[in-house]
């Protein structure tokens, strides 16, 4: 993310998610930027002044009346200043206003006197945001240039489950990103298939061998690959974080399944990313019925499951560029550069998951890119960063002719 020095005027109006904009303001500042917070007299029920103050630095703006504020035209000083107005959250009034053109308050007027860009974060009851009204006014902002970021589904504070739910802070500041600090779309016209997460193997209809993978780091490689351009389809195993916007996902449970998927899909791209953590073995037998105790021991008859990496490498028609994961304990160079070339993949990403804080069910790790003759490594960092550094290598493998600009990004 590249959001250094960016000007960002965050809008606050009055709705249950704006208890998120604190963890929004804090992370936006961890991206250097400077950020300056609108509320509406509604906003303030909900969060206080003083603590977006404490998170922003800056003093918080609630009022167009402010006589202080206004002897500089101090509206039109803060609409000149932003390089983006993130309204968020942004409610079924606020967005009503805003299409209609209504500046009765600080926020709204800021909106119709600023040139910078301007998107909002819908978040509402799932009936309100599906009224026709509400569409119709989301229809005019975007006629207007406007950016709809969101909303999520889920379960609401209401009780009810819908769409309507305010994208996290983390989700906003990616499309923050996206409108200030774009990426150059290197891999346009390129497909990439990336399997991830864990795999299920069936024991009986209410057991199963699985791993402790969380799938973020193949989620986020999807989604670094997306963001460059790439046309991205996701093999995924049973995982609980949202797919990213505009993957095409695949959900399989079993490696035999994740296989399948991933042969068919191999053949008809250009870069095949194993990120998955397949079991190894399946049972031999599934039983139909639940299996009963039978004294104190137990023996399950396990066969191998496929090699799902070494099948795509050896693929002998339309052979994507492989790139393999190695998750060790031990000897991870060694291992690794083993699998590179027994496998016979195009570059092998290891890491360490005895390491605490890293890996499996972590927000962050580290790797180790190799290659036949080379290698690279990635310090420990969030594995949405380490993510796009990946895919910034792969693509520098691939040999794109404007992938220089990637250096600058």
């Amino acid at each position: 993310m590249n959001l250094s020095g960016k000007k960002i005027v965050l809008g606050i109006s009055g709705g249950i998610a704006a208890y998120k904009c604190a963890e929004l303001v804090r992370r936006l500042k961890e991206q250097q930027c400077e950020v300056k917070v609108v509320m509406t007299e509604s906003a303030k029920h909900f969060i206080t002044p003083l603590t977006m103050q404490a998170v922003s630095g800056e003093s918080v703006s609630d009022s167009l009346l402010d006589p202080q504020a206004e002897a500089a035209m101090g509206h039109i000083e803060f609409a000149k200043w932003a390089d983006l107005i993130l309204i968020a959250p942004a409610t079924c009034n606020t967005i009503a206003k805003m299409a209609n053109g209504i500046a009765d308050d600080l926020l709204t007027t800021l909106v119709l006197a600023t040139p910078a860009k301007v998107a909002i974060a819908p978040a509402m009851n799932q009936q309100m945001y599906a009224h026709p009204a509400t569409q119709q006014n989301l229809a005019t902002l975007t006629s207007f240039g406007v950016s709809i970021w969101g909303p999520g589904s889920g379960e609401q504070a209401c009780g009810d489950v819908g769409k309507g739910r305010m994208l996290e802070p983390m989700e906003l500041i990616e499309h923050c990103t996206a409108q200030l600090s774009p990426v150059p779309q290197v891999l346009d016209g390129k497909v990439f298939t990336v399997t991830a997460g864990p795999t299920r193997e069936a024991l009986d209809p209410v057991r199963y061998i699985t791993n402790h993978s969380s799938g973020k780091m193949g989620y986020a490689l999807a989604q670094a690959a997306r963001a460059l351009g790439a046309r991205v389809n996701l093999i995924s195993g049973p995982v609980n974080i949202q797919a990213p916007q505009g993957v095409d996902v695949i959900y399989v449970n079993s490696a035999v399944e994740m296989r399948d998927a991933a042969i068919t899909l191999a053949e008809k791209s250009d870069v095949f990313i194993g990120c998955a953590a397949v079991a190894d073995y399946r049972a031999a037998d599934i039983s139909e019925q639940k299996i009963k105790k039978q004294g104190d021991e137990m023996t399950i008859a396990l066969v191998k499951n496929p090699d799902i990496i070494a099948e795509v490498a050896a693929l002998t028609q339309n052979r994507p560029y492989t790139v393999g994961f190695a998750a060790e304990t031990q000897d991870v160079k060694k291992y690794a550069l083993g699998k590179l070339k027994n496998k016979q993949l195009n570059m092998i990403c290891a890491n360490d998951v005895s390491q605490e804080g890293l890996g499996f069910n972590s927000d962050n790790n580290a790797l180790t890119l190799f290659w036949e003759n080379d290698q690279q490594s990635l310090p420990a960092s969030n594995k949405k960063e380490l993510a796009l550094t990946v895919v910034k290598a792969i693509a520098g493998k691939l040999g794109l002719p404007s992938v220089k600009r990637l250096e600058r990004s």
